[in-house]
C-alpha cells in the first residue's frame, strides 16, 4: 500500500515546497502567463503581445472577451491556463500572503518553553526541600499527561513583543 501512495506523496511535498517559496509562486505564474501565450500565438495565429494579453485576462478569470479561442487546442489550452490558475496557482500565492500575515505574536519558541520547563523543575526541588526542612508533606506529583500532538507550525516565525 505505501508503494501505491509514494507518487501522492511526492506530489505532496512539492506542493508543500512550491506553497512555501513566494519567488517560486511568483515566477511559475509569470511563467505560465509568458508559456501559454506564446502556445496561444501558433495556435490561434495571433501576434505576440495579444497572446500575453490573452492569457493575463484568461488566468485572472477576468475574460473581456475581447480575444477568445476559436480552435479546439486553443480552448483546451484556456481550459487548462483557468484550472490551473484558479485550483492551484492562485489559492497557494494567497494561502502564503495570508499565512505570513497570522503570526501568534505571543507564541513560545521551543528554547523558551524548555526555558519554563527547567525553571519549574527546579523550583518543585527547591519547594521539596524547603518543605522537607520544616516537616511538610506535599501532595503526590501528578501523573504526567499524554504528550499533545506536535504542531505543523514552523519554528522561529513568530515573534515576541518586547
Amino acid at each position: 500500500m505505501d508503494v501505491l501512495l509514494l507518487p501522492f506523496r511526492w506530489v505532496y511535498r512539492g506542493l508543500v515546497w512550491f506553497a512555501n517559496s513566494p519567488r517560486t509562486l511568483i515566477a511559475s505564474y509569470l511563467l505560465m502567463i509568458i508559456v501559454a501565450g506564446v502556445i496561444y500565438s501558433h495556435v490561434e495565429h495571433k501576434s505576440a503581445t495579444d497572446s500575453v494579453w490573452w492569457a493575463v485576462v484568461t488566468a485572472s478569470t477576468v475574460g473581456y472577451g475581447d480575444i477568445s479561442p476559436t480552435t479546439g487546442a486553443g480552448r483546451t489550452l484556456a481550459a487548462l491556463l483557468i484550472s490551473t490558475m484558479v485550483l492551484l496557482v492562485i489559492p497557494l500565492i494567497t494561502a502564503h500572503f495570508a499565512s505570513q500575515l497570522i503570526v501568534d505574536d505571543d507564541a513560545f519558541e521551543h528554547a523558551e518553553q524548555e526555558e519554563l520547563k527547567a525553571d519549574v523543575r527546579r523550583m518543585r526541588a527547591l519547594l521539596e526541600e524547603l518543605a522537607a526542612r520544616h516537616g511538610i508533606v506535599l501532595p503526590a506529583e501528578p501523573a504526567p499527561s499524554p504528550a499533545p500532538p506536535r504542531a505543523t507550525r514552523r519554528r522561529g516565525r513568530g515573534r515576541r513583543r518586547g
